[in-house]
């Protein structure tokens, strides 16, 4: 045990954490120069192409220093704050973490809530300073940046470039010298955490586990801690790059996928403790928390006929993403659909995009939505999801939206419009720090409706790119909130209402009648669009009927004619008008996200 080290990768995106796994694997020599490919950890087509990690992935490496032979576990985290659910699970798993930061871009906000998360779990830091061959790589200005915004000594941090493999072997030596070896009782029952599980179409539900007592073996009976159902182990594996490596136990201080040979990944839980059945702990490694969603939006399929389908493709996405929850529900403009949770917009994104690439549907998305807690007249409270299901006006005593505490960084010379940017969201400040005289670090209190919409975009284009942007969760607090509505041809559209503060439920009806306008095609008849709170119109925009020249076949003749056929046709029209239906097409549903 004394030889093991157990380490996640953390930082922020793009700063080369994949990139850098990639060259430790082929550093250790898990993999020949052949069977060598980039991201050889994201193993998703999605998170190929976008350059992204969605799973948190591990793989066990042998390493030789001064004749010693080590085992080193190594675990690479996801580094958006949607994902940071599974980096907190991973980071529970691990002795040592490798801080990673960009020699050029420097410190940013996730790489700060990720240290944090890595804290809160006691782990040895070890600092990397990667992309040192780039021409504006300042590893100087970065350390002490690390120094001062994070609070750890960065003196001995290790200079790497995972392009050209500079100073790779330098950082195996320097977590082998400096992650602490894992600590556990071999003796002792069997007590191990789930930080990881997935489907296998062929093995069932398979868990990734750290071991921290005792040890599972092979045809061993186990106990899930929060469900309290027990399992026979069916085998064991450790992970590699491209097999799995059979062993009959996963001892104190490993790492390895447990196979239970179940048909429902919902089982198996992150973050959940197994131990001996026979002879169970009464203590759990940690608290034990669900995921929980904090976005939520309605799927359509864009064919009302593929209902079926979208369930079936939800049900089997679920097997891979646990952090996913899905109810059925309906909307008079879009049929039959889902309410589907997730754990941020990245996160609704890759869904979506999965669903319909892996499954081949085509899909219509709502506004995404967060959780509000509505206090009734007579002192009971509700959870809405859906801005549909906001009880009558008159019921309602207050409404409490979610918060985040946001942490923002930017060159300074950013600073005035992110600052604007944060106000007209109605964030308020709590703190302002230099990192340098060229880059601040801003927290404010947020309300989390103001960005699971187009925050992040207009954060990037106001900053050109350079700033970044973390948040967690801090609570409720209450807002003077209002359901703004949207009516096309005088009927409600459900699934357009949203939840908006008061004070901009004007300026907003306005702007979302108006891109709606652009949007929504000419019909024979004319079209109303009119945003309402309750029974009030506040905004109204027309879209004007598609003209047709019924007199041109009026040569001379007495204006009589003419006229009679322009009344006709404006009857006719007034009938179509209340007959007609509206189709919406999916960018009037988008146009919602738009707003501002």
């Amino acid at each position: 045990m004394k030889n093991i080290r157990n380490f996640s990768i953390i930082a922020h995106i793009d700063h080369g954490k994949s990139t850098l796994a990639d060259r430790i694997i082929q550093e250790c020599g898990a993999v020949s120069e052949r069977e060598l490919s980039s991201q050889m950890m994201d193993t998703m087509d999605i998170e190929q192409e976008r350059g992204i990690t969605i799973k948190a992935q591990s793989v066990r490496l042998d390493y030789v220093k001064d004749g010693e032979h080590y085992i080193l576990n190594l675990i690479d985290t996801p580094g958006h704050v949607d994902f940071s659910y599974e980096v907190s699970k991973s980071l529970a798993s691990s002795d040592g973490a490798l801080l990673i930061v960009d020699a050029a871009q420097g410190v940013e906000a996730q790489t700060i809530a990720n240290v944090y998360l890595a804290l809160d779990n006691d782990l040895e830091l070890i600092s990397v300073i990667n992309k040192i061959d780039l021409p504006a790589a300042e590893p100087e200005r970065v350390a002490e940046e690390i120094e001062t915004s994070i609070g750890i000594d960065a003196t001995d941090a290790v200079l790497v470039s995972a392009k050209t493999g500079v100073g790779i072997r330098e950082l195996i030596d320097a977590i082998v010298a400096r992650v602490p070896a894992p600590q556990g009782d071999a003796d002792a029952t069997t007590r191990a955490i789930i930080y990881d599980s997935w489907f296998d179409n062929y093995l069932g539900a398979l868990a990734l586990v750290r071991v921290f007592d005792g040890e599972i073996k092979k045809n061993q009976t186990i106990k899930l801690m929060s469900s309290g159902e027990e399992h026979q182990v069916l085998d064991l594996m450790y992970p590699h790059p491209l097999k799995k490596i059979k062993t009959p136990a996963i001892k104190t201080g490993e790492i390895g996928i447990v196979i239970l040979g179940l048909k429902d990944v919902s089982v198996v839980n992150v973050g959940d403790t197994i131990t001996d059945a026979k002879n169970p702990t009464t203590e759990p490694i940690g608290e034990y928390e669900p995921a929980k969603p904090f976005v939520f939006a309605g799927l359509y399929p864009i064919d009302t006929d593929k209902f079926e389908d979208l369930r079936e493709a939800l049900e089997k996405l679920k097997l891979n993403d646990s952090s996913l929850s899905y109810e059925p529900e309906t909307s008079v403009a879009l049929g039959f659909g889902f309410r589907v949770g997730f754990l941020g917009m990245l996160h609704m994104e890759v869904i979506k995009e999965r669903l319909e690439r892996e499954f081949g549907l085509d899909l219509i998305a709502t506004a995404p939505s967060v959780v509000y807690n509505v206090y009734l007249t007579d002192g009971s409270m509700v959870e809405v999801q859906n801005p549909s299901e906001l009880p009558e006006v008159q019921k309602i005593d207050h409404i409490e939206e979610p918060y985040v505490k946001a942490t923002a960084i930017t060159p300074s010379e950013y600073l005035g419009n992110i600052m604007n940017l944060l106000v007209s969201k109605r964030g308020i400040q709590s703190k302002m720090t230099y990192l340098n005289e060229d880059r601040v670090m801003l927290e404010y209190d947020l309300p989390m409706n103001e960005i699971v919409v187009d925050f992040y975009d207009t954060l990037k284009s106001i900053s050109k790119g350079y700033a970044s942007f973390d948040y967690e969760p801090s609570g409720f607090k209450q807002g003077d909130l209002v359901k703004l509505d949207v009516r096309v041809a005088g009927d409600v559209v459900d699934a357009l209402s949203v939840i908006v503060p008061r004070t901009a439920a004007e300026s907003r009806g306005r702007a979302l009648v108006k891109n709606m306008k652009e949007i929504i095609p000419r019909q024979l008849f004319e079209v109303a669009i009119q945003a309402s709170l309750g029974n009030k119109i506040i905004a109204r925009e027309t879209v004007k009927s598609m003209g047709k020249n019924v007199t041109a076949k009026c040569y001379g003749g007495d204006i009589t004619r003419k006229r009679k056929l322009l009344e006709k046709q404006k009857a006719g029209k007034k009938r179509m008008k209340a007959i007609g239906k509206v189709q919406l097409p999916q960018e009037a549903f988008m146009s919602v996200l738009k707003m501002d």
